[in-house]
């Protein structure tokens, strides 16, 4: 796919185009077990600090969420359920740590593990309005971004949204190691894969040259699931 190489920074631009004609939508069937994928080589999520933490204080990803509409969210990577708590109600969690799930659920949020979503009541084909995934898809190869998208897209409606955010420069320094450096070439290359229609790519919270000193900065993707 056109993703297996590393890509240059992008600017922060909009991004319109379609997908290619002829291009098939995934089929809206379960997978029948846990993504090899799934989070299970995503580090924890930390907690930022100082003014960092302060930009990112109200629920994380709020402006983002808004731009796919106000359903039901099933988020890949939930961690300890911060955005997942300003999601619509009904929304779900999905974290390979079994501890950050106990977390989530203390707070009075839905979440599971992999293997627990799937064998739950919330496996529903096209259960959802939108999927988000954010801070993940850095830290996982390309077959492994390809088989997260391809077991969890088919639980979102047709024509619902999709976030795929990833962090830039100095997020990637504060924190775990990543598999590679996660642009926006590249995340449109995933997109296009999973057959997503991408209406808009852009940096969040500040412009892309921000992104070298900035941890909170991030790589945003809006796509959506075809319709027919």
């Amino acid at each position: 796919m056109p993703g297996r190489t590393d890509s240059p920074a992008a600017t922060d631009r909009p991004d319109t185009a379609a997908p290619a004609p002829g291009a098939a939508a995934r089929a809206p069937h379960p997978a029948p077990a846990a993504p090899a994928a799934s989070t299970a080589r995503t580090p924890a999520h930390r907690r930022p600090a100082g003014p960092v933490r302060r930009l990112t204080a109200r629920t994380p990803f709020a402006r983002q969420l808004r731009r796919i509409g106000t359903g039901r969210v099933l988020e890949i990577g939930c961690g300890d359920g911060d955005t997942l708590a300003g999601c619509a109600p009904g929304s779900v969690g999905i974290d390979h740590d079994p501890s950050a799930v106990a977390r989530c659920r203390a707070r009075g949020l839905t979440a599971y593990t992999a293997d627990a979503f799937l064998a739950g009541p919330h496996a529903r084909p096209g259960a959802f309005d939108a999927l988000l995934t954010a801070h993940v898809l850095e830290h996982l190869d390309d077959e492994q971004v390809e088989e997260l998208l391809r077991a969890y897209l088919p639980y979102v409606r047709p024509g619902g949204g999709v976030l795929l955010i990833t962090a830039q420069e100095a997020g990637l320094r504060a924190g775990p190691e990543p598999v590679r450096f996660t642009d926006f070439p590249l995340l449109r290359a995933f997109a296009a894969t999973a057959g997503l229609a991408v209406r808009r790519t852009y940096s969040h919270p500040l412009p892309r040259t921000a992104g070298r000193l900035l941890r909170s900065n991030a790589f945003v993707l809006v796509g959506q699931v075809p319709r027919g």
